[in-house]
This record gives C-alpha cells, sequence and structure tokens, in this order.
C-alpha cells in the first residue's frame, strides 16, 4: 500500500542513517551562483526588488521567478503516523522529511516538511490555507480519520492549488490500476463486477469513491468495518461511511463476500480467512493491502483457490500496491500544468496510465533486476516501482487530463516536447541502481567481505543480510561474533565466519595457489603463510572453490596493494584488461571515468579494451555511451609526444565496428561542454561524452580522488572491471552503505 518493504535493519543501522553527517534526510541548496557581490545583489537587495514588482503587477509570475511551481508542502499533525499511531507532530518529521526526498528522487518535485502541532481541525486549516502563496502544491500526510477527510475537502474548496492526501488517494490510484487489469485478465466488465471493501478508513473511501467513479455501481459494492457490512439504516456510522451504505440483508464478511468478484482489503492482517475464498465467484480478485501484513498472504490464497489473481502492500511478493508509483509523479503533471486542484479525472488518468504500462513489454534493466521475463498476466497487473518509464508516461497523462478536465492554468502545447523534457528530468542510473537492489533480492548470493574484524564492513554485512540481498561469509578471527553482537545483532552466531586457523578448507587451499604460484617463485611454505596471514589470499580463495560467489575487501589496504594480493589468487577474464571505472551520479547525469586504478600507461590496445567494456557498463546503468578519449591536446591543438596511442586507439575501434559514439584525443572541457564541442562540427560526439576514458593512471586517479573529494556528485566506486571472479576493491574509507552498493553491484553482475 504505502512505501512499505521487507528490508529489514537494525534500529542502530537507521539512527546512524539520519544522524551521521548532516542530521536529517533534507538540506537547501541554492539554484542560482553565490560567489560574488554581484550574485548577492541580484539574489537579494536591491536586485529582488524587481521580480518583486513583477509579481504584484501579476501574481502568475511567481511561477517564473520563483521556486513556487516546483514546491510541495509535506504536512502532517502526526496523529496517524504510519503504522504507529498518533505520536505527535515531532515525531512525524523523519517521516515527512522521507516523503520530501521521495518526490525528489522519483520525479523531481522540491518539498519541504511541515509539522502543525495541532489536533483542532479549524486551526490546521488555517495554517495550511495561510501558506498559499509558498507552494505549488500540499501533500497532506499520516493525519488520522474523519479529521483527514474534513481537511482535505475544506482546503481543497479554499485554495486554487493542488491538495491531496496521499494516504487516501495514491492507495486508491495504484489500487485501480491494478483492479483495471485484473478485470481485464478475467474477462469482467467493472459495471457488472460485484465488490467487498473491508475496511472504512480514509485509503478504503477514498479506493471505493474512485472505483465508483470508473464506474462501478454504487449497489455493486459492499463496504464493512470491525462491526460487519455498512448497511442502510445503520446508525454508528459516519457521514463519509454512509454514503457508501447500500441496502442489503448481508452483515457478515462471510455472507458478503458469497458469489463477490473482488475483495479490497485495507483493514487488518488475517482478516481474510482463506475458507472465506471458495464462496467466491471464478477467478476472484484479491487486493489485500494491509500493512505490514496483508489480510491473506498469496501463498495461502493460492492454495485455497489456485484462479485467484492478488496483489498486496508488501515488495516481496509479485503485484505491490506501493505508493510510490502515484503520488510524485500526479503532482509532477499537476505541476507541470499549474493545476488548480487534483481532481478524478486526473486520478483516473494516472490509474489507466499505470495499469497500461503494465501491459507493455518490461524494459530489460527491470526483467533483469526481478529475475523474471515481467509480462502482463496474473503476477504482474502493476509497474514495477522502479520502472523508468513512469517518470514519462504517468506526468503526462496526469497532465492531459487536467487540461481536459479545464483546471490546467498553463496548458501543455507540445506534449511530445514535454514528454522529451520528463525524460531527461532524472537520472537513469538512479534507477537502475535501485533495481541492482531489487535485483540481489530476487537472486540473493553469498558474498564474501575479507575484512570482518572491521565494524565499518560488520554494519555492510548486517545490511546485506538483513536487505535480504544475500548471504555475507565473515573472514575473521574468533572475536567476530563477539563483535557482531557488541552491534545489537541478536543471533551473532547465525553469522557465518571463515577463520584460517582452523579452517577445513586450508590443506586445499595451499594446494590451490602453490600450484598457481610455483613456477613464479612461491614455496610452498610461502603459500601457506599467505593463506594462514592475509585474508584477501584467504578470500580470493573461498571465492575460488566456490564458497561463495562474489567478494568485496580493500578498507584495511590501500587498492595498489589489495589487488596485488587478490591477483596472486584470480585471473583476469581472458583476452580482457582488468582496470577500474570510478561513477560520478549527478541528479540528472552519470559520468563513467575509466580507468582510474589499475594500467599505469595503456597502451592502445588496451585503451580501446577499457573504452568497450566500460560503455557495457553504461549501458547496464541505462545510458547510450558517447566515449570521449580524453588528452589535453583537442585533434592536435596544442601538440605533444604521448598523443600516438590515444589516437591509435581510436583507429582500433574503428576497426571494430562498435555500435556506440566514441571520438578522440579531446580535452575534458570539449568533451563534456556543448558550446565548447559546438568549435570542432566535425566530432563524432552527438552530446557531451559520457564516458571518459583516460590517458593513463597518473591523471585518472588524481582526478577522480579530486572529483571524490570535492565534486558535488555521488560517487561510486573504483568498480573493478574485468576480472574472472565477480570481485570489488572498495576504497579505505568507505561507509558501510558504500560497501552494499558495490557488494550488491557484485554479486548482481552490474559490474566485473
Amino acid at each position: 500500500m504505502a512505501e512499505e518493504s521487507n528490508v529489514q535493519f537494525s534500529e542502530r543501522e537507521a539512527l546512524l542513517f539520519h544522524s551521521e553527517g548532516r542530521p536529517g534526510k533534507i538540506e537547501i541548496v541554492a539554484s542560482k551562483p553565490m560567489s560574488t557581490q554581484r550574485d548577492l545583489a541580484l539574489a537579494y537587495s536591491p536586485g529582488v526588488a524587481v521580480p518583486v514588482r513583477a509579481i504584484a503587477e501579476d501574481p502568475h509570475t511567481a511561477y517564473d521567478y520563483t521556486a513556487k511551481g516546483n514546491l510541495v508542502a509535506v504536512i502532517s499533525n502526526g496523529t496517524a503516523i504510519l503504522g504507529l499511531g498518533n505520536l505527535g507532530a515531532l515525531a512525524a518529521k523523519p517521516v515527512m522529511e522521507g516523503k520530501a526526498v521521495l518526490f525528489k528522487r522519483f520525479a523531481d518535485v522540491d518539498s519541504i516538511d511541515i509539522e502543525l502541532k495541532t489536533e483542532d481541525v479549524d486551526k490546521f486549516i488555517s495554517a495550511v490555507e495561510l501558506m498559499e502563496p509558498s507552494f505549488g502544491g500540499i501533500n497532506l500526510e499520516d493525519i488520522k480519520s474523519p479529521e483527514c477527510f474534513i481537511i482535505e475537502q475544506t482546503l481543497r474548496e479554499r485554495m486554487n492549488i493542488p491538495v491531496f492526501h496521499d494516504d487516501q488517494h495514491g492507495t486508491a490510484i495504484i489500487a485501480a490500476a491494478g483492479l483495471i487489469n485484473a478485470l481485464h485478465l478475467t474477462g469482467r466488465d467493472i459495471k457488472d463486477t460485484k465488490v467487498v471493501m473491508n475496511g472504512a478508513g480514509a485509503a478504503a473511501i477514498a479506493c471505493a469513491d474512485l472505483i465508483k467513479a470508473m464506474g462501478l455501481p454504487q449497489e455493486n459494492m459492499l463496504m464493512l468495518d470491525r462491526s460487519g457490512v455498512l448497511y442502510q439504516g445503520r446508525d454508528n456510522i459516519n457521514q463519509w461511511q454512509s454514503t457508501h451504505a447500500v441496502e442489503t440483508d448481508r452483515r457478515t464478511l462471510e455472507e458478503a463476500l458469497d458469489g463477490a468478484d473482488v475483495f479490497v482489503g485495507l483493514s487488518a492482517a488475517g482478516a481474510l480467512p482463506p475458507e472465506y475464498l471458495p464462496k467466491m465467484a471464478d477467478k476472484p480478485i484479491v487486493f489485500a493491502m494491509a500493512n505490514p501484513d496483508p489480510e491473506i498472504s498469496p501463498p495461502v490464497a493460492k492454495k485455497a483457490r489456485p484462479d485467484v489473481i492478488i496483489a498486496t502492500g508488501r515488495s516481496d511478493y509479485p503485484n505491490q500496491v506501493n505508493n510510490v508509483l502515484g503520488f510524485p509523479f500526479i503532482f509532477r503533471g499537476a505541476l507541470d500544468v499549474r493545476a488548480t486542484t487534483i481532481n478524478d479525472a486526473m486520478k483516473i488518468a494516472a490509474a489507466e496510465a499505470l495499469a497500461a504500462l503494465a501491459r507493455q513489454q518490461v524494459p530489460e534493466e527491470v526483467a533483469t533486476a526481478y529475475n523474471t521475463r515481467h509480462s502482463f498476466g496474473p503476477d504482474y497487473i502493476i509497474p514495477a516501482p522502479f520502472d523508468p518509464r513512469l517518470m514519462e508516461i504517468v506526468p503526462a497523462a496526469v497532465a492531459r487530463a487536467a487540461m481536459d478536465s479545464g483546471v490546467a492554468t498553463r496548458p501543455i502545447l507540445d506534449m511530445a516536447a514535454y514528454r522529451q523534457e520528463l525524460r531527461g528530468r532524472l537520472n537513469p542510473t538512479t534507477s537502475v541502481l535501485q533495481l541492482a537492489y531489487e535485483g540481489a533480492r530476487s537472486q540473493p548470493k553469498r558474498v564474501i567481505f575479507a575484512e570482518g574484524e572491521e565494524e565499518v564492513v560488520l554494519r555492510a554485512a548486517i545490511a546485506f543480510r538483513d536487505g535480504g540481498y544475500g548471504t555475507p561469509v565473515l573472514v575473521g578471527r574468533d572475536e567476530v561474533h563477539g563483535r557482531l553482537r557488541e552491534l545489537g545483532v541478536d543471533r551473532p552466531e547465525d553469522f557465518e565466519v571463515h577463520n584460517s586457523r582452523h579452517s577445513p578448507l586450508v590443506p586445499k587451499m595451499v594446494d590451490f595457489l602453490y600450484a598457481r604460484l610455483q613456477r613464479r617463485g612461491y614455496l610452498r611454505r610461502d603459500c601457506e603463510r599467505l593463506v594462514n596471514q592475509n585474508r584477501n589470499v584467504f578470500g580470493g580463495l573461498l571465492l575460488q572453490l566456490g564458497e561463495a560467489e562474489a567478494m568485496i575487501t580493500g578498507v584495511t589496504r590501500t587498492y595498489a596493494q589489495t589487488t596485488r594480493e587478490l591477483r596472486r589468487v584470480i585471473d583476469p577474464k581472458p583476452d580482457q584488461t582488468p582496470f577500474g571505472i570510478h561513477i560520478m551520479v549527478g541528479h540528472t547525469h552519470t559520468v563513467f571515468i575509466a580507468d582510474t586504478t589499475v594500467n599505469e600507461r595503456p597502451e592502445a590496445e588496451e585503451l580501446a579494451d577499457i573504452a568497450e567494456q566500460t560503455a557495457q557498463v553504461a549501458r547496464r546503468m541505462g545510458h547510450e555511451p558517447r566515449v570521449a578519449f580524453l588528452s589535453y591536446s583537442t585533434f592536435g591543438n596544442p601538440e605533444g609526444k604521448w598523443l600516438d596511442n590515444i589516437r591509435a586507439a581510436v583507429k582500433v575501434l574503428d576497426d571494430r565496428d562498435v555500435s556506440f559514439e566514441y571520438e578522440g584525443e579531446m580535452a575534458p572541457d570539449v568533451a563534456l561542454n556543448p558550446r565548447q564541442l559546438a568549435n570542432y562540427p566535425f566530432a563524432r560526439l552527438s552530446g557531451p561524452a559520457n564516458v571518459l576514458v583516460m590517458p593513463g593512471l597518473q591523471s585518472a586517479n588524481i582526478s577522480a580522488k579530486i572529483l571524490r573529494e570535492l565534486g558535488g556528485d555521488s560517487v561510486i566506486g573504483p568498480m573493478l572491471i574485468g576480472m574472472e571472479k565477480p570481485v570489488q576493491i572498495a576504497p579505505m574509507t568507505s561507509s558501510a552503505s558504500e560497501l552494499v552498493t558495490l557488494a550488491v553491484l557484485a554479486a548482481g553482475g552490474m559490474v566485473g
């Protein structure tokens, strides 16, 4: 239902996530330069007076001169926080910050969280109403029922910007999308469908309203609360529930389900006994959306009725009803046409767009992540939450519906150009990284954490296991389990720890290593010493002997030293050049830099290999590669003696007839700045390069480390490419989160 999942983590990890570095999850960043006195004069006094006068003369220009048009307030009083109840406005702040982060991450909508310290409905309404000049939209969150109905309805009447209570309508829209497809698969017409709505709170009433707006007759739905069916004449129901009361002699859930086509649950875990399912019509449809545990689990439901189509709010079952599929993109479309409200037409358009998306062929990156060839059917009636097409399809449908229903104040004239703009607002890498995590959970692997005595490694191993990404295999001494206990692990003995002092695998490891190294000057006792004392050698041998499927190391030794130790155990892939990639991930762009770790002075063939393999990684990350071979010289200006291998690498790719754009030699500003590139109309790049192949290790490593320390982008890596086994060497300064990301990428085959 909401943004819930079955990802596990410790309380300590959650608190560290929110407290490390800058506390909280959001910050304000200036969108204009603020470096000089002139910048400040334009931003504030006296320059700010010009847009002030313009807005006073024409209020609509506030959307042109301020952030209002892309700014949503996420507002709560903390009376219904997630499943935790009324814990107060201040306790709601982490959730509201999280909602703001989701707006930005999924739809590039800026959000400010606001927590109001009042349970008085009139005070709440007045406070929000007074903030209309500041925001382009209002997202209400975690407000208890029935107050939430009064608040939203009143604010929608009084305010001229979109007001949307996501707990109600977000769930309704995603469930409606799934219902559209479930009805299609079972050959039903909504006008003839009989629905049982188990639950009569805010989300249930919103679901009922939307389904009826889509064509379900009033008399075809039976709604139940804890006391049973809402029937006409019943006196212990509120005015919003009474709207859905019908004439019926049925009183219990069991009676209501007799002959029903659809069960929609927004109630409590276990509320739907499996013995009730046989009473439903053929090919029953069940939406069991109670969180964290559904009214009935899919395995139990399918055992009782093999022909059932079932959806839940959980990510570990098919057909997840997840609000993140809706609210970011609905607001994106509403803001872009400056809608005055979010009406039923826009909600239905969002549901229909989601349903249509699920019927399309699934992109390769989504299918790979979920370890299945997702295709429209009983187990795929709702799109995957990280389908990169959501950003384009749903806002465009919502914007179109706003225009058609007359609530758009700035209609979009070129819808094709708008969809192209939507595609460019977000970086596809972020979706692909999330898909990699989802893929790891669908195909959990055994991953060696070679430095299992380090706290940061142990915290990464705990997160890797509790997140469901696989089984961590720790290399360490006897005290590892004790350190896990100190970190709050309840059953540290459940973690697999390999200790070279008493591992039964040591003799086999020594044999393996001696066979590899005896003609490189190593005596058998040298190999015994390496196995017993070097954790990278020992971990690499565990990988070679099939005890795990990937390995992560690097926090206790330099990259170069770790690489040398691993090369004693693991070879490069046949006919490949091992190298490292740093990935710089910005909000709307990603740049892949190689080789940043291994080859000091690569020859032309090696540079070409590096370009090809990095281009493959870029494609796996959702980008069409444009490769630039970098140099201090751009097409011979200035002249120099270190250009031959770069020019030769370009000719090697010419001969290979590769399927991506490439060009060189060129300076970084020409490769990355379209205005500079325009000075060379003969260049073969159609846009700024996103794969930068460096001429040598010195410039590459220096550049990558400077960017890591000074740049504004997030940095992934370095990632080791071209080894015969999936092994990654992390920077010594890596956080637990960065180690988990490298482990997930290695285990999932995204890199390596």
